[in-house]
This record gives C-alpha cells, sequence and structure tokens, in this order.
C-alpha cells in the first residue's frame, strides 16, 4: 500500500478508516524485513504519525494495529530517530505497562498489575515486541530506556511473574536480556538496587515448578511426568539469558553465595528435565552451561551433593546425575563435528573448573573419560572414545578449541606431565605443553589429592614399546640405513646438516630448544643457559 496514502489518512480524522489503512499496511509487509531505501523518509514520517496517534486517546484495536506497524517499521534501524526519544519510549513503555521513570501521561499507562482484558494484553505483547527491536536496532533508544530507567519498570513487572500469560512473561524477559546485554553499565543497578538476580530466580522456580527438600536441594523430577511445556521452556531460556548477562561482573559477599547456590540448585534441577524436543532440551541445557560458568566454583558443589537423594558410596556419597549430563551434552556436541568454539567449549570448561575444585567430580569424569588403558596399538586420536574425540581436539585448527579440551585432559591427569602423555602422545600434548613451559616434564601449580591411578597389566607390559611421540606401540619398521656403508652415512648426516641450516638462514624455520624451566627459546639462548659442570671427573 502507497505510503502517502497511509499518511494523509492518519492525519484525518476518522479512526476507523486510518485502523483499515495500517491493518492493510501490515498484512503486506508482515514478512518485510528488508525495505525501499527511496521510502526511507515516509517511513520516517509513519513512525512519527503512529507515535502521534499512540499518544491520543484511542480503542485497543488502534492502539494494537498502530503498534504491530511499528513493530515492522523497528525492523529498519535508519527510520527509529523519531522513536528513540525520551517521549517515544516513555509512550511505548506506558502501552507495554512499565512504569519508567520520569514522568508521562499516567492515563496512557496500561499496569500489569491489573487484570488485563485479552484485547489490552495483546496491546501489551505488541508494545514489548516494539520495544525489544528498537532497542536493539538504536544506541540512541538504548540510552532513552536508561534515562528514564526502563529497568525499574522492567524489575516492577518481574515481581508479577506468577499471573503473566506467556507472551507477556516471554518478551518482557527477553527486554530484559537484551537491556542488560546492550549497556553493560546498568548491570550493577539491576544487581544492586533492583535485585534483579533474585526476580530472575523466582521466576525460574515458579517456571520450573522447583519444590526444594533441603537447604539447595530440589525434588527429584517424577520419572513419569509429561516433558516441560515448549512455553515455559522458552521463557526458561530468556531468563538464563539474562541472568548470564547479570552474573557477568565480579561479585561477592554472603548473600550473593546464597543466591549463586539457589541458581546452581535450580540449573541441577533443569539440567534433570526433559523438554518436549531433544532439540529444545539440548538448547536449555547449553543456557544452563553458560549460566553455570560465570557462578563461583565453590558452588558447583551443589550440583552433586544432595543428601536426601543419595549418591554413589565409591565417590563419597556424591550424587553424579548432573555429571553424567553434562558429560552426555559433551558427547552431543563432540559428535555434532562444527560449531565447537560457541557449543563445545563452555561445557568443557565447566568439566575442567569443576574437576579441578572438587575431587569426586574429577574423580567420576576421568573414569569415563580417561579409563585404565588397555588397548595401546592405535593412536589415542584415532577411535570413537570420549577420549580419542579429546585428543583429536587437541590439534584442532581453532585455538580456543584445542587449549580448552587439553586443559580439560590435563586437569583429569592432575596436571601430571607424565600421565598426560600416557593418554595423548607427546605430539598431541606439544601444544598444552609449551604454553604451560611444561616441555620438560613435571606437574601444574594445582594441588591434587596423592591417590595414584593404577594401569592395567596390559599397559605394564607394553609401556616399554610406546613411542612416546605417538603414544602408542608402532609395528616394527624396516631401517632405512641398516644396508649403508660408513661413508654413505656420513653423506647423508651432512646432506641433512646443510637442509636444516639453509632453512635456517632464509627463516623458513627457527631451531628451538628447551630452557632448564621446560620453556622453548631458540637454540643458541638455550645452549648458553646450560648448567656448568660444577664437579670433577676425579674421585
Amino acid at each position: 500500500m502507497d505510503l502517502n496514502t497511509i499518511l494523509s489518512q492518519l492525519e484525518a480524522v476518522d479512526e476507523v478508516d486510518m485502523e483499515e489503512s495500517l491493518r492493510r499496511y501490515v498484512g503486506e509487509n508482515s514478512h518485510t524485513f528488508t525495505f525501499d531505501p527511496k521510502e526511507e523518509s515516509l517511513r520516517i514520517k509513519l513512525c512519527q504519525s503512529v507515535l502521534s496517534v499512540l499518544g491520543r486517546q484511542v480503542k485497543p484495536s488502534c492502539q494494537k494495529t498502530c503498534l504491530e506497524t511499528l513493530r515492522i517499521l523497528s525492523r529498519d534501524k535508519r527510520v527509529l530517530a523519531p522513536v528513540a526519544t525520551r517521549e517515544g519510549m516513555l509512550i511505548l513503555g506506558g502501552m507495554a505497562g512499565l512504569k519508567a521513570g520520569g514522568g508521562g501521561d499516567e492515563n496512557r499507562n496500561i499496569s500489569q498489575e491489573d487484570t488485563l482484558s485479552e484485547e489490552q494484553e495483546r496491546v501489551v505483547v505488541e508494545a514489548l515486541k516494539c520495544l525489544c527491536n528498537v532497542v536493539y536496532n538504536s544506541p540512541a533508544a538504548q540510552q532513552v530506556s536508561v534515562d528514564v530507567q526502563l529497568v525499574d519498570g522492567l524489575c516492577a513487572t518481574l515481581s508479577t511473574a506468577r499471573t503473566w500469560h506467556h507472551d507477556v512473561g516471554l518478551f518482557t524477559l527477553r527486554l530484559l536480556f537484551l537491556v542488560s546485554a546492550l549497556r553493560p553499565d546498568v548491570r550493577g543497578v539491576l544487581r544492586r538496587e533492583l535485585h534483579a538476580v533474585t526476580l530472575l530466580t523466582e521466576v525460574l522456580e515458579h517456571t520450573l515448578d522447583v519444590s526444594w527438600v533441603g537447604p539447595y536441594e530440589s525434588a527429584r523430577p517424577d520419572p513419569q511426568a509429561l516433558p516441560t511445556a515448549a512455553e515455559d521452556n522458552e521463557r526458561t531460556m530468556e531468563a538464563l539469558k539474562a541472568l548470564f548477562n547479570l552474573t557477568l561482573s565480579d561479585t561477592g559477599g554472603e548473600e550473593d553465595d546464597h543466591h549463586f547456590r539457589l541458581i546452581a540448585a535450580i540449573l541441577r534441577h533443569l539440567l534433570m528435565l526433559k523438554t518436549e524436543t531433544e532439540e529444545k532440551t539440548e538448547e536449555a541445557h547449553s543456557h544452563a552451561i553458560n549460566l553455570l560458568n560465570n557462578l563461583p566454583v565453590s558452588c558447583l558443589d551443589v550440583l552433586i551433593d544432595v543428601p536426601v537423594q543419595g549418591g554413589l558410596e565409591m565417590y563419597g556419597g556424591k550424587n553424579m546425575d548432573a555429571v553424567q549430563m553434562l558429560i552426555d551434552f559433551m558427547e552431543k556436541r563432540m559428535d555434532k563435528g562444527s560449531n565447537y568454539k560457541e557449543g563445545l567449549t563452555p561445557v568443557l570448561s565447566l568439566l575442567t573448573e569443576g574437576s579441578r575444585h572438587h575431587r569426586e567430580i574429577r574423580r567420576y569424569i576421568k573414569a569415563q573419560v580417561l579409563p585404565p588403558l588397555k588397548e595401546v596399538k592405535i593412536r589415542p586420536e584415532i577411535g570413537t572414545t570420549t577420549r580419542n574425540k579429546l585428543v583429536r581436539l587437541m590439534t584442532h585448527v581453532d585455538m580456543g578449541v584445542k587449549q580448552t579440551a587439553a586443559e580439560f585432559l590435563f586437569v583429569l591427569c592432575k596436571e601430571s606431565v607424565d600421565n598426560l602423555l600416557k593418554y595423548t602422545g607427546y605430539g598431541n600434548a606439544a601444544g598444552l605443553l609449551v604454553a604451560r613451559g611444561l616441555l620438560a616434564g613435571g606437574r601444574g601449580e594445582t594441588q591434587y589429592s596423592e591417590d595414584e591411578d593404577s594401569d592395567t597389566d596390559e599397559y605394564k607390559c607394553a609401556k616399554p614399546f610406546i613411542n612416546p611421540i605417538t603414544g602408542h606401540v608402532e609395528d616394527p619398521m624396516p631401517n632405512p640405513i641398516e644396508e649403508m656403508t660408513e661413508e654413505q652415512k656420513e653423506y647423508e648426516a651432512q646432506k641433512l646438516v646443510n637442509m636444516f641450516d639453509k632453512l635456517s638462514r632464509q627463516n623458513v624455520i627457527r631451531p628451538m630448544g628447551v630452557r632448564p624451566d621446560g620453556t622453548l627459546a631458540p637454540l643458541e639462548e638455550t645452549l648458553c643457559d646450560q648448567p656448568e659442570d660444577s664437579g670433577s671427573d676425579s674421585d
């Protein structure tokens, strides 16, 4: 529909014709996400005109149609200037039922504390959708949202979460996520002054129907219960994303520790739940893992310390169900074979830190991932076991992925170089050892328990024949110099020296050596660092 025609009708008094024109525009452009640059000025005028209509007393059906029009226009970040103003944001905030600060016409506000009619609720949802688009696409609107204290209204709305209908809750949480993601300076206000972490925790408790049987222990989900409803799962994920933003900064104190442990207990409950599809279950678990990574590692004992449900005697009575869910999640992400950085590294980091600081978690994961070696004739990176997959990742092209996978295995080996090489071979572990300065062997800085791993008989018998570089027993290879004369051997050796010298002079390669502290350095430096022989040959 022609924009000039719509603009002329918006200036007319007839509300019915105006609403009909806008409804037709919405119908024609509901799936439009790219716009004609030539009509940019007309769309800016349309934004301004729609806001003017919303500022008047019009019936809810007309408000809804105006907001639908504005939602479509807000997909174009170049036309948002009229909306990204104090007046524009206050109008939308009022329509969304958010009691934003800074005044505004109280008669225009819809309070979510009151019971909303179906028509009013549709207006609230459309206004929230508009705010999500405008805040996402306009830095100016982000600043105005801070100026009018939009987050105050959002947190006031969170306190009414138990009375929400799905769409109102979903877009309220999404708007809070967007503001906290795009304006890091607001996170401190949300945490300290508006108590958003507590409010979001209560939203999760209510949405996931958590019932407590101990200080930080929820009741075990009923195996016969229906999967979590799709709508509940959607709201849960939005709340988790908002909490992730709010827990990114450094926090401390007894009150924070209580909240974090409470969140960890709720996330444990979530890991035990299933949704209507496996894909959505995995997505929810992914958000839970991201949030767990933000929590202090000392809080992770909540995942395994569930006295009412009980646990495994061999792991000190700790319950490993949640840890097993994390291992299963890691396996699924490795099997996907793509998007390792965003999909796999968070769970690897979580399992690494959990293993580093909680002995029972490390022992349980090692039993699953690095069981005692029996098969030593196959290279450690070849095969379908979890160990094989992780060793392959140690030489991944993405530096973050390879470092995270290597660190995980290193921690499972109690940061012992000898133990790590037993499972991976020197070649696969070289990158980690260089980064840690452990090429000469030794241990990392973390102190671990003294319990030792017992080697299998198969490994003990094969150990003298294992190639330390490849980490497996190689088939006997013919000796290429066996039938050479001494003169031929000397000639080939000199030829090899000359080739290395040429490559070195052309800076194609740089000969390196290992310092006494285990770090790499140019060969000439390491030769100078050799300790002097202080003793004499004589008795």
